[in-house]
């Protein structure tokens, strides 16, 4: 059985999306930073952040330790930002 190594939003795709916009504007952060700290281009991180591409688990991961919430938050699996 071949495993994934991304992650398909199973329940509201809309609202992963947005929670990856939400953290980057809230950091005062832009695509292009955000696409460094990734170590991909902008557009790549566009995609993402637009839901027009998966975000690979591990860019997801990467993002929750960099935003310090976790990755259920930014999957729209739990409303606790701060999981601490």
């Amino acid at each position: 059985m071949q495993q994934n190594s991304s992650i398909t939003p199973k329940g509201d795709a809309g609202v992963q999306f947005q929670r990856l916009e939400d953290l980057r504007i809230d950091a005062d952060k832009t695509q292009a930073e955000i696409a460094v700290v990734l170590s991909c281009k902008r557009e790549v991180y566009r995609r993402y952040e637009k839901g027009i591409r998966e975000i690979p688990v591990w860019a997801l991961i990467k993002l929750a330790q960099y935003y310090q919430t976790s990755t259920d938050y930014i999957l729209g699996l739990s409303n606790r930002r701060n999981p601490r």
